[in-house]
């Protein structure tokens, strides 16, 4: 009795200290010592001292007991505690949180409340509490984290990590968009920290190499759902080291993880490096020798035809100030006889294969350049457009079997040229046809051609005329081919993993995924800027070179640009068979021109936004 006696007065000693006022503030109706006098087999009032609420009066959260007669007599009880009235931050979250919404109330969580103390970030407090109720959580104590928490690492991540304190979100159906996007999102927070990571000695470039993945840049896109997140391959809670027999990335259970989303996952499918750096030489060297591969043939590709692109560009200035100088004192004048008259260029299956080409191109860059900087703003704005990355990655691939068709047609166009077409002259076989004037094949006059140009860009000699085909007009055609075996073949490989997965080890899918983004790059980026100049952007054809989309040339054209071609025509007296029997009329050029400029001008603000990403532009 001596002992309760003496606790009263301690207790009595902290809580009437202080002044009236200050009681008052601590909603101090009663004296919480009158109160203990009743009630100490709730609490000792020691422990309620050294509690977090022990400054505080009962009444302060048993608002409803303001006259102790009336709580005596029983006519007021206490009714259950109004936590929002100090903890409102708290009170809010809790009241949009799945807790709530199920009937979970603070005191089930805090039924320590009389005694309970500050818990100084001491995360094993919060997993105690946590698994009181969640009682599956024998996998998150056996895990990685469980096991660090547990002794004593405040950096390794217990449930509130995850799941927040008191704002515990709902999750919905595993499948749903919240789901999907909660259990990547959670652990970038911690995995992102390159400082945290080092000092716990973990892999720190997870994150970095997964936004860098298929998977990252659908998830940064706002398509999480449609991909593999971080808990679809290394569990929810049951996180392990990779060496660890028991852990879902351990070699001999990779193909069951991987089949969550690939049911046909094979040994050979789960080679793929899903966190290899294409810049780590040491652990990834195919990867790295790829990736230096691919930026070297991007470096010189472009420093080679920007340059022939500016050289052209000064000299084509200077060429032109000149034919207006001699025009206007009367030096350059020629006379040539019908020179607004029309030839044929190119036939009508030409033309709509160049419209397929410009199609399935246009389509293939909008919908694949939001992918390759899906840390931009813009690239969410474009997926936004599509109706998201699914819908964007089936007009992809429409265009791409749209790519298919036209290539399949340039070989059946080429055949036919080498074999089915009538004969010219006598002896005119498939290989003298190969390298003629009429084929696309490199031959020995494209040297000289090319010389020829330097030189004129040098101011060395004069511009040279040309044959029917340019050397610029034979690459971009022959590029088609390559882009075929870089471009399509490493994009069927992206499409049908598990196809090319029971022959090909999951490696091939990193140097794939290379290949297919750099070499798009180069593509878009070589379109975009040295074949736009070379057929619209020069000051012969500004703003547009017509040409392909009516197939028609006029004679004066024709002698400036591919004069040897009309010599030929003329030593072989057939210049008449090339005259356009109709010229086309103003509706279909006005339709054509449209889609030209609109093709044009896409082009152009996909190039701009290229280099607004390149350059640092704002990204997520």
């Amino acid at each position: 009795m001596n002992c309760r006696i003496l606790a009263f007065i301690l207790l009595a000693i902290t809580l009437l200290v202080p002044s009236i006022p200050a009681q008052a503030e601590s909603g101090m109706a009663i004296a919480p010592e009158v109160c203990l006098e009743c009630h100490d087999d709730v609490v000792a009032p020691v422990a309620y001292g050294a509690s977090v609420h022990g400054k505080n009066a009962c009444t302060s959260c048993h608002v409803e007991v303001t006259s102790l007669d009336a709580h005596i007599s029983g006519d007021v009880m206490p009714k259950e505690p109004k936590c929002v009235l100090c903890h409102k931050k708290e009170s809010s979250e809790h009241f949009s949180s799945v807790h709530q919404l199920n009937d979970v109330t603070c005191a089930d969580c805090h039924d320590d409340i009389h005694t309970h103390t500050y818990w100084k970030d001491d995360k094993a407090k919060v997993i105690a509490k946590c698994t009181g109720c969640h009682d599956d959580h024998e996998d998150y104590l056996d895990s990685s984290h469980g096991k660090a928490v547990m002794a004593g690492n405040l950096d390794s991540a217990a449930c509130h990590d995850c799941h927040g304190l008191h704002k515990i979100e709902q999750l919905g159906d595993s499948d749903s968009h919240i789901n999907r996007e909660f259990h990547t999102k959670v652990c970038l927070k911690c995995h992102a920290d390159h400082e945290m990571m080092e000092r716990n000695g973990v892999f720190n470039v997870a994150v970095e190499t997964y936004m860098n993945s298929y998977h990252g840049k659908n998830f940064r896109l706002g398509s999480p759902d449609k991909v593999a997140g971080c808990a679809d391959c290394h569990t929810a809670h049951n996180v392990l080291p990779k060496d660890d027999p028991a852990s879902s990335v351990n070699e001999a259970n990779l193909v069951g993880t991987c089949a969550q989303c690939h049911p046909n996952a094979t040994p050979l499918f789960t080679k793929f490096n899903s966190h290899g750096d294409m810049t780590d030489r040491e652990n990834y060297p195919i990867s790295y020798w790829t990736y230096v591969s691919m930026t070297g043939l991007l470096v010189g590709t472009f420093a080679v035809f920007w340059i022939h692109t500016l050289l052209w560009m000064i000299r084509g200035f200077v060429d032109n100030r000149q034919k207006l100088a001699a025009g206007d004192q009367g030096k350059g004048e020629h006379h040539i006889t019908e020179p607004h008259k029309q030839y044929v260029r190119f036939k009508a299956r030409h033309i709509f294969l160049h419209l397929t080409v410009i199609v399935s191109f246009l389509g293939l860059t909008l919908t694949g350049i939001p992918l390759k900087f899906a840390d931009q703003h813009w690239a969410m704005t474009m997926m936004d457009f599509f109706g998201g990355t699914y819908y964007a990655g089936l007009i992809h691939r429409g265009c791409a079997i749209l790519t298919f068709y036209y290539f399949v047609s340039a070989l059946i166009l080429s055949f036919d040229f080498l074999f089915l077409s009538k004969k010219r002259h006598p002896g005119d076989m498939w290989l003298t046809r190969l390298f003629g004037p009429d084929s696309l094949c490199p031959n020995l006059r494209d040297i000289r051609d090319v010389i020829g140009m330097v030189r004129w860009f040098l101011f060395l000699g004069p511009k040279p005329t040309f044959e029917r085909w340019t050397y610029w007009e034979k690459f971009d055609f022959l590029a088609v081919f390559w882009g075929m075996f870089a471009i399509g073949g490493s994009g069927l490989m992206l499409w049908f993993p598990e196809f090319f997965g029971y022959f090909l080890p999951g490696w091939m899918f990193n140097v794939a995924t290379i290949v297919h983004s750099d070499e798009a790059l180069l593509a878009t980026g070589f379109i975009f800027t040295v074949h736009f100049y070379n057929t619209h952007g020069r000051p012969e054809k500004f703003p547009m070179d017509f040409v392909i989309f009516n197939g028609q040339m006029a004679k004066e054209e024709f002698l400036e640009e591919r004069g040897d071609q009309w010599r030929r025509y003329e030593e072989e007296g057939t210049t008449e068979d090339y005259v356009c029997k109709k010229v086309s009329g103003p509706v279909y050029d006005f339709c054509l021109k449209t889609f030209g400029y609109v093709a044009l001008f896409t082009g152009i603000a996909c190039l701009f936004l290229m280099i607004f990403a390149f350059m640092g532009g704002s990204g997520h």
